[in-house]
């Protein structure tokens, strides 16, 4: 699929993007008020969106990061998630989030919670950016959601297509695909 520039619109300007992470991040601050927290972020697509957020937060922020996949070179899900980048630290005995950039059938995140519970932190939750909930096919508790979306494929601020847009600084969507 080849797609031109000028098909993408803008669906989350910049702006509004970092106005809805500000109030994220001082939601999370409250919540954790005197505790180290640990974000896990999920590679690649919701590092501008963990970095972002991390720096709105006042105190002890620890990153780490992992790598899972069920979309491959498509536009859809093949339902079939790949571990291709483990934590690096334990997270056994911390306070944990895990920072994803959107949730659409919620395969992956089913998948990635059970494992990570298996870990043994003393808190486990959930933070995405963007989230698809009539695409949801399995049930996955979401404790900080920034937007909620229609069934459309965004790209940018993280999200891409085929490694392409991640740069931008908006959420745009294809509007003829």
């Amino acid at each position: 699929m080849s797609i031109n520039m000028d098909e993408i619109k803008v669906l989350i300007d910049e702006q509004t993007l970092q106005r809805r992470i500000q109030e994220m991040a001082d939601q999370i601050k409250k919540d954790y008020e005197g505790k180290t927290i640990t974000f896990i972020c999920i590679l690649k697509g919701s590092v501008f969106f963990t970095v972002d957020l991390a720096k709105k937060i006042d105190g002890d922020v620890r990153l780490e990061f992992i790598r899972v996949s069920s979309y491959g070179g498509d536009t859809c899900s093949s339902g079939e998630i790949k571990m291709k980048l483990d934590l690096k630290d334990s997270i056994r005995g911390k306070d944990v989030i895990v920072i994803e950039d959107i949730i659409d059938t919620g395969r992956t995140l089913k998948y990635l919670l059970e494992y990570l519970t298996l870990k043994r932190p003393n808190s486990l939750k959930l933070c995405t950016l963007l989230n698809k909930k009539e695409r949801r096919v399995c049930d996955v508790d979401v404790d900080y959601v920034g937007f909620e979306i229609p069934d459309e494929f965004v790209v940018g601020y993280g999200l891409d297509y085929d490694e392409k847009y991640r740069n931008l600084p908006y959420i745009g969507y294809f509007e003829n695909v």
